[in-house]
């Protein structure tokens, strides 16, 4: 089984060279898959580390960066950019992973309280932006949400999405978080 930093390169390389980027045109769930595995999965997989401690400061640095990139890349005219631009598509792509990059490396060297924050934070945005696309009562990407090859019409493929960034990059984050505080409850209970 392949670990670590391999690991991360593995699944970028499965996520960019599969079907999902053509997919990402003309689906909005195809889209969302591609997101998490290149926001959430892939940086915490590479492992890559910054070698110093960060305080409060730092942290909120990288959350917010980690914010504005997810939540930029969704306003209609910037997500309909990436889907018709491979310009648009690469610099989303490079960004996506950046900013995950920053909240896992954050997270990394943040301490076990000061990661698990991070993480929770990064988490909460992005419930919130799912259940935002999710409860719309109207279309947010014509011309891009149609479902693709899932057979949904653009509402449902727009809901689906909602739904897969709603549970799945939380739960990324949330698992990474509660890992980050495991030793702490450990320690306590021991005492």
């Amino acid at each position: 089984m392949v670990a670590g930093p391999a690991a991360g390169l593995a699944v970028l390389a499965l996520l960019w060279l599969g079907p999902l980027p053509e997919l990402a045109g003309v689906s909005m769930t195809a889209h969302m898959l591609l997101h998490v595995g290149v926001a959430a999965v892939a940086p915490a997989l590479l492992k890559i580390r910054l070698p110093l401690r960060l305080g409060p400061p730092a942290l909120a640095a990288a959350a917010l960066v980690d914010l504005a990139v997810v939540w930029g890349w969704h306003l209609p005219r910037a997500h309909l950019w990436a889907s018709l631009s491979d310009t648009g598509f690469v610099l989303q792509q490079a960004t996506f992973l950046a900013a995950g990059i920053a909240v896992w490396s954050a997270a990394g060297a943040a301490g076990r309280l000061g990661g698990a924050a991070i993480l929770l934070a990064t988490a909460m945005h992005m419930t919130l932006l799912g259940l935002l696309l999710t409860l719309a009562p109207a279309v947010l990407y014509p011309g891009v949400c149609g479902g693709g090859p899932f057979g949904l019409d653009p509402l449902e493929d727009q809901q689906v999405a909602g739904i897969v960034m709603a549970l799945l990059p939380p739960a990324i984050y949330l698992w990474g978080g509660l890992a980050r505080l495991a030793p702490l409850v450990r320690q306590e209970g021991a005492s």
